[in-house]
């Protein structure tokens, strides 16, 4: 084995796929980012990723200015002269947050039949266990054990991707060959982070046992802010004696809110029911992880009803459409399905968000849209902060009272300040805290 670069061909340019081909190309490697869409590739080209992301532009055109980063939609072409061939397509989900795999099972029979003898077939796209297994066995078939297969989970977040990449808690390879073991290994040598080397199997577990444990945080969190808003018992003292527990700590994610929305842990829950299914074992904690966070979902539309009877006529306000802040991505997002049921209940939404693509989304409901938050505030009768953008704690809330036509706000992600928003006459409302009463027009 020799230390020259590696090339690399990163198929799939999404955010993780262009994460990927930007960090490999900063470390040494020879990187060709690989993409079924022309418009993508040759916005890539020009240096501009196809979402934001902290610093991704600039580390883009670092490595095309380097002669390390190339971008091209002939995914044959990309694999042909490859020792790597790197499957980072995010996987996208149904209706049911189920995963569809039909993308990476596509790029792997291009591989087979493109890749020279020796390379490696790395998959970190967001596939369900045993997936890997098969592709491994289709590869042996069709061309014997020339080709090697490994699997290694992704674990970035948008916002700080780079950092989770160069810098990852853990590094989990998973092959079922020490030869094909070694060949990512190598990739990620410049990656100092504790390596688990396994099994295929084991690593695609991994990824669905981390986001299910999250999952199952956030829905604890939900399931004790309900019943301490119901009892009258403080939810943030009670939360500051879990994460001060050092057998639970500060890092584990209980956050009361509108529960995880954007497909992904919901895809790696649904990934071990599927499991649990196959076995004929009834998984009882993975259902009740859903089925809390599907009601959590449902609570501002309660909420607004149990406020006004019936949203036949009102105007609601509503800030942050994006699933998460720090981007522009729709995908899967809570609020894009409140303002559906919001619309479907008769009410006419206003939303602004500072950066939210609506043209991810098809079909959606009609509603107003902008940047501005005091215009979705205009006559509100109510106004949902959906998304916790720090850009929605400095508003001037005086103004935002001035502008509405009732001062109720519905503070899901628990971002403002409540005692600040009730001195100024808003009835507040967040998940764990406030009550609703009827209102009543003047």
């Amino acid at each position: 084995m020799t230390d020259r670069p590696l090339k690399v061909a990163v198929a799939g340019l999404w955010h993780l796929g262009c994460v990927a081909a930007a960090c490999l190309a900063a470390v040494g490697h020879r990187v060709v980012g690989v993409d079924a869409d022309p418009q993508r590739v040759e916005s890539l080209r020009a240096g501009r990723a196809p979402l934001r992301e902290p610093g991704l532009d600039a580390l883009l055109a670092d490595g095309a200015a380097a002669g390390r980063l190339r971008f091209t939609d002939d995914l044959s072409e990309a694999f042909r002269d490859a020792d790597v061939a790197y499957l980072a397509y995010d996987t996208p989900v149904d209706d049911r947050d189920r995963a569809d795999v039909s993308v990476v099972l596509g790029a792997a029979e291009v591989a087979g039949q493109a890749l020279p003898p020796g390379a490696l077939l790395l998959v970190q796209s967001q596939v369900p266990v045993g997936t890997c297994r098969a592709l491994r066995a289709g590869l042996r078939a069709a061309r014997g054990g020339d080709v090697g297969v490994a699997y290694v989970p992704e674990n970035l977040r948008l916002g700080e991707a780079i950092e989770r990449y160069l810098h990852p808690d853990v590094l989990v390879i998973g092959a079922d060959d020490p030869e094909a073991r070694g060949r990512v290994d190598r990739l990620f040598a410049a990656i100092g982070a504790p390596r688990v080397r396994t099994d295929l199997a084991t690593a695609e577990m991994a990824k669905h046992a981390i986001n299910a444990f999250l999952a199952t945080s956030i829905s604890f969190a939900n399931e004790l802010a309900n019943l301490s808003q119901l009892e009258g018992a403080d939810t943030d003292a009670l939360l500051e004696v879990l994460r001060l527990e050092r057998r639970i700590g500060p890092r584990v994610p209980l956050r009361p809110g509108m529960g995880f929305a954007g497909g992904t842990l919901a895809r790696d829950v649904n990934a071990l029911e599927d499991v649990a299914e196959r076995h004929r074992y009834t998984p009882h904690l993975l259902e009740a992880v859903l089925r809390v966070n599907d009601g959590q979902q449902s609570l501002p539309i309660r909420w607004l009803e149990q406020a006004y009877g019936t949203l036949a006529g009102r105007r609601v306000g509503v800030l942050g459409l994006t699933y998460k802040p720090g981007t522009s991505t729709l995908r899967r997002s809570a609020s894009v399905a409140m303002i559906r049921s919001l619309v479907r209940a008769g009410a006419e939404v206003s939303a602004a968000d500072p950066q939210a693509d609506l043209a991810e989304v098809a079909d959606l409901p009609s509603f107003e849209f902008g940047r501005d938050p005091y215009r979705a505030a205009a006559h509100a009768d109510a106004l949902v902060v959906a998304t916790p953008w720090p850009e929605f704690e400095a508003l001037d809330f005086g103004r935002l009272r001035a502008e509405m036509r009732h001062p109720l706000i519905l503070d899901m992600p628990r971002l403002l300040d409540r005692a600040r928003l009730e001195a100024l006459g808003f009835t507040y409302v967040s998940v764990g805290c406030g009550a609703v009463h009827k209102i009543v027009d003047p």
